[in-house]
C-alpha cells in the first residue's frame, strides 16, 4: 500500500499516526503491541484528526532519536525499519514493524509481565499471564491444547461419548486415542491432552472452568432485561447443535402451529451461524480465564463471541479471505473428523457468502477486550413479546414461541415430567424454566398436570390438553 493509500485509511491494528515524537511512551507500547500481535506501520508527522502531512523538522536528528529509544526501552531487542518520505513538500517518518519471532517483547520499565502489549484494533491492551503464555507459545510451535495433563489417566477421558461421537467414522480405543492426540505418551504412560479433555474429559469443567457456552435472549437491543438464557457443558462437538437449538427457539416469524409443522420459518441465517458457533469452539483460547463462549440473541442482531484474540499474525482481514491458523489442533482434527469442518480457512468466507445469498446484512468481527465476535445484523427486528396473562394460542406462541410450544406439545403426548421436558429442551435452570416456559403453558391451558391437587408432587408430570391437541391440529 502506498503512502498516499495508508494516509486514507483508518487506524487499525496494523496503522497508526503520531503528529510528532512528544509523547514518546505511547509510540514504543505501539511498537511493542505490532511486534507481538500482527506487525504495522506508524506514521509520524500527520495530523491527528484531519490526516494532513504536517512534517517533522530535523527528520535526521529524529530519526536517531526514535532509534534510541526503541533501543533503551524494549526487549527483547527490536529492530524496526524506519524510512523518511516526503509528501507534499512535508517529510514523514515511516516505522514498519513486522510480526517479531521473539515475541512476547515488553517495555523495559514495566517488566516482562506487566510491560506486555498486544494490538486490538486501533488500540493497545496490556496482555494478562495467559496472553503472554499463548505469545510464548505461538513461537515455540506448540499449540495449548496439545499439552499433556500428567496428573490424569485414560480414566478421566469420557470413553462412552468419545465412541457416541465417532460411531460409524472409527473405532475407539487407546490407539485411536493417542492418533487423535486425545492421550499422548508421557513417561511412559498414556495421559489426557489438554485437548483430549476440553474435548471429553469426565470433569471438563472442574480442569477449565470457562469451557462452556452461556446463550441468551434478551429484550431489546441491549442486555438490560433477559428473557431467557441456558449454560451449556456438553462435550463441544454437540455443543454446536445446543448453541443451534436455542438459536432456533427464539427466531420465527411468528408462525402458526400448522405452519411450524409444515415447513421450517427463519429469520436467522442458521448456516452462518452454524459455522460462526463452529469458528468459536474451535479457535478460542480456552487458556483464557474469565469468560466462556458466549452466544447473544437481540432483537436486531445476533453475537457470537469466544475468548482469545486472533492468533499473532492474523487480521479481520486475513479471515474474510479464509486464511486460517489452528490455534487448537487437536480440536480441530476431531470437528473435522466428525464433518463439523469441511476444509481448513473454508468457513469465515462461507459464513459471508451463505449470509449475502439469504438476504441478511453483512455480518462483521471484531476484537473486543480479548475476545473475538461475530456480530449478525438481522434483515428485521425480532422482538420478544411480554405477555402479562397468555391466555390465547397467539398469545403463548408470542410469548414462547411457536417452536417450543409445538414441541413441547407433541412431547407431551405421553405424561412428561419436567425434568424430562427440560432435556428436551435442552435447558438446565428450572427457574428460567418454570416462568418462560412451563407456566405459561399451563396458564394457557395447553398442558396440564397429572396431579392438579399436589402441584409440588414428586410424581408431578405433564400431559397435552384438549385445547393443545387441537391447536396441533390434533396429528400424532
Amino acid at each position: 500500500m502506498s503512502i498516499a493509500e495508508l494516509l486514507k485509511a483508518d487506524e487499525g491494528k496494523t496503522l497508526e499516526f503520531k503528529r510528532d515524537l512528544s509523547s514518546p511512551r505511547n509510540l514504543l507500547k505501539t511498537l511493542v503491541a505490532f511486534a507481538n500481535t500482527a506487525g504495522g506501520r506508524i506514521i509520524i508527522g500527520v495530523a491527528d484528526k484531519t490526516r494532513e502531512p504536517v512534517g517533522i523538522d530535523n527528520p535526521l536528528d529524529e530519526e536517531e532519536r526514535l532509534c534510541n529509544l526503541i533501543a533503551d526501552a524494549i526487549s527483547p531487542r527490536l529492530v524496526p525499519n524506519v524510512e523518511m518520505t516526503t509528501v507534499d513538500g512535508k517529510t514523514l517518518l515511516v516505522i514498519e514493524i513486522f510480526l517479531s519471532n521473539s515475541r512476547p517483547h515488553y517495555l523495559r520499565s514495566e517488566g516482562p509481565e506487566s510491560g506486555v502489549y498486544v494490538r486490538l484494533g486501533s488500540t493497545n491492551r496490556q496482555a494478562d499471564r495467559e496472553l503472554i503464555g499463548e505469545l510464548r507459545r505461538s513461537v515455540e510451535g506448540v499449540s495449548f491444547d496439545e499439552l499433556p495433563m500428567p496428573q490424569l489417566s485414560m480414566d478421566d477421558l469420557a470413553i462412552d461419548a468419545i465412541k457416541r461421537a465417532f460411531a460409524g467414522i472409527r473405532e475407539i480405543d487407546e490407539q485411536a486415542l493417542l492418533t487423535l492426540r486425545l492421550l499422548v505418551k508421557e513417561q511412559g504412560k498414556s495421559v489426557p491432552t489438554r485437548g483430549g479433555v476440553l474435548l471429553f474429559g469426565r470433569n471438563r469443567v472442574a480442569q477449565f472452568p470457562d469451557c462452556w457456552v452461556q446463550c441468551g435472549r434478551f429484550i431489546g437491543t441491549d442486555k438490560a432485561r433477559i428473557f431467557d438464557h441456558i449454560e451449556l457443558e456438553e462435550p463441544l462437538s454437540v455443543l454446536v447443535d445446543s448453541i443451534m437449538l436455542f438459536l432456533k427457539k427464539h427466531a420465527m416469524r411468528g408462525a402458526d402451529f400448522s405452519e411450524v409443522r409444515r415447513r421450517d420459518i427463519w429469520s436467522i441465517p442458521l448456516e452462518a451461524l452454524r459455522e460462526a458457533a463452529i469458528n468459536a469452539l474451535v479457535h478460542a483460547d480456552w487458556s483464557q480465564r474469565g469468560g466462556p463462549v458466549r452466544v447473544a440473541f437481540f432483537d436486531d442482531r445476533i453475537e457470537i463471541e469466544n475468548p482469545g484474540i486472533l492468533p499473532p499474525g492474523m487480521t479481520v482481514a486475513d479471515m474474510r479471505q479464509g486464511v486460517s491458523k489452528i490455534r487448537n489442533p487437536v480440536i480441530a482434527r476431531v470437528f473435522r473428523e466428525l464433518k463439523l469442518i469441511e476444509q481448513w480457512g473454508s468457513g469465515v468466507p462461507r459464513i459471508f457468502r451463505e449470509t449475502a445469498a439469504a438476504g441478511f446484512p453483512t455480518p462483521s468481527i471484531v476484537e473486543l477486550g480479548l475476545r473475538v465476535r461475530f456480530i449478525f445484523p438481522l434483515a428485521e427486528m425480532i422482538k420478544t413479546a411480554e405477555v402479562p396473562h397468555p391466555q390465547s394460542g397467539a398469545q403463548v406462541i408470542a410469548q414462547v414461541t411457536a417452536q417450543v410450544t409445538a414441541q413441547v406439545g407433541e412431547f407431551c403426548r405421553e405424561p412428561r415430567s419436567a425434568r424430562e421436558i427440560m432435556e428436551m429442551l435442552g435447558l438446565k435452570h428450572w427457574k428460567t424454566f418454570q416462568s418462560n416456559y412451563l407456566n405459561p403453558l399451563l396458564e394457557a391451558g395447553f398442558i396440564e398436570r397429572t396431579i392438579p391437587n399436589k402441584p409440588q408432587s414428586r410424581l408431578q408430570k405433564y400431559r397435552l390438553t384438549e385445547k393443545g391437541k387441537n391447536a396441533l391440529g390434533d396429528r400424532v
